[in-house]
């Protein structure tokens, strides 16, 4: 296993749109994926999208720690091959992000609340389950990375855009 140098915003690999992943079986791929959960533990983080470590590849890794959700449960690591999200219904909310690749630096953004996910895993199976709240933010969030979208550009008032050591310091 091995740490991955995680791209900051501004680098061409993320702002392109990813490539579909043929054999999800394929060693490499089971070695990215490896390298990748190695990265995100190590950053730390709760997600990360291939093109996030110079992979131009449609693979998303991600968990919800159990304090972020409703039932306390969390959502355990998961892995992502060739993602699609339907949104299920309207509602939508606001939530602050953050991001390994704009260390350092938070805002606002709004997001459906409900949506479903079909994917493959790992190993080639079929992946279909619905997310919500905050566990629907952070699919979206990395699915938006293979698709060349930071959350800034989903922004609506980059006003509230920032670093968060100076944005806490503010509200104190």
């Amino acid at each position: 296993m091995a740490i991955l140098k995680i791209a900051r915003m501004g680098h061409p690999v993320l702002m392109g749109i990813a490539e579909p992943v043929e054999d999800p079986t394929n060693p490499e791929i089971a070695r990215l994926i490896n390298d990748m959960v190695d990265t995100m533990a190590d950053a730390p983080g709760i997600g990360l999208a291939a093109p996030q470590v110079h992979v131009a590849k449609r693979i998303v890794i991600y968990m919800v720690p159990e304090d972020r959700t409703s039932d306390g449960e969390g959502h355990p690591l998961t892995v992502l091959i060739n993602p699609e999200i339907i949104v299920l219904d309207d509602a939508v909310e606001d939530g602050v992000e953050g991001c390994l690749s704009l260390p350092g630096m938070s805002g606002p953004v709004a997001r459906p609340t409900r949506i479903r996910v079909q994917a493959l895993d790992h190993q080639g199976q079929a992946l279909d389950y619905e997310a919500e709240s905050f566990h629907a933010r952070v699919i979206q969030h990395e699915c938006d990375h293979l698709d060349g979208i930071l959350y800034p550009m989903r922004m609506s008032d980059l006003g509230q855009f920032g670093y968060v050591q100076e944005m806490t310091q503010a509200q104190e």
